[in-house]
């Protein structure tokens, strides 16, 4: 008789919270169906009922960092216009421990995106719609007059996230040279440079 549906979903979880140790202790190099069954104390004929093949096991990954990522506590709730934009900007860099690890894993799931056409379009939509949220709060900014006009909205919020996943490399290879106060500060000197054309202090 198949597990119960609750049974079923208790299990998935079990999975994916893992999964998700794998990651955080060995990154996407180390994820494979023996280190997972291992984390469980399982065997891995019993993940091959959620994981058929390799695939499957990394999307999943992916899947769990993107969520993960998501219920990370934001900052600046409720903030509009350029407040907005800097806070999304300071959600990706690794200012905490916890981000520094999630950032860790982030990176290293390049290399597997980048290897698989279809991994690497699931990348590119998750990019996508991150770029969009960054291009609402500069669209924002905008008519606020906090931000010049000029250049697509959509060029500038690609130029932000290029320049945040830029500095969460920096950060990650060179922690020492880049604490937390340092990518403070160089962000928040990256808009100030993008403001100048309007004139005014950031907002805090």
């Amino acid at each position: 008789m198949p597990p119960a549906r609750g049974d079923h979903d208790a299990r998935r979880r079990d999975v994916s919270a893992a999964v998700w140790r794998v990651l955080a202790e060995r990154g996407f190099g180390g994820l494979t169906l023996r280190a997972v069954a291992g984390e469980m104390g399982a065997t891995t004929g019993l993940l091959t009922h959620y994981f058929p093949n390799k695939r499957a096991l990394l999307r999943t990954a992916l899947d769990v960092l993107a969520e993960r990522t998501e219920q990370r506590p934001r900052r600046g709730a409720g903030g509009q216009g350029l407040v907005a934009l800097r806070a999304a900007m300071l959600d990706v860099l690794p200012l905490t421990p916890e981000a520094a690890a999630s950032n860790r894993i982030w990176v290293s799931s390049w290399d597997v995106a980048l290897a698989d056409a279809e991994l690497a379009a699931e990348h590119a939509e998750r990019y996508r719609r991150s770029r969009a949220g960054l291009t609402a709060h500069v669209e924002e900014a905008r008519r606020r007059g906090e931000l010049p006009a000029g250049s697509p909205a959509e060029d500038l919020a690609a130029a932000a996230q290029s320049f945040v996943l830029g500095l969460v490399v920096q950060a990650l290879f060179a922690p020492a040279d880049f604490p937390p106060e340092r990518q403070v500060r160089l962000l928040d000197d990256w808009l100030a440079g993008v403001r100048a054309a309007v004139g005014g202090p950031l907002p805090s």
